[in-house]
């Protein structure tokens, strides 16, 4: 798949800890910040985790 952008679109307010953890390995933590990442099978596994809080675009 390549590079990946991955923006955080909801809040970790009241979310699981797995989840903040999640957001924050992908370093993301604050709504609308992006980081862009080489896709990967680890990648991928925490993208299904927090799916609903953030949006990702193949570059």
């Amino acid at each position: 798949m390549g590079r990946v952008k991955i923006t955080q679109v909801r809040s970790i307010i009241k979310r699981p800890k797995t989840q903040k953890l999640a957001i924050q390995s992908l370093g993301l933590g604050k709504i609308n910040r992006s980081v862009s990442l080489e896709y990967n099978d680890a990648i991928g596994g925490i993208i299904r985790k927090v799916q609903h809080l953030i949006t990702v675009e193949e570059i």
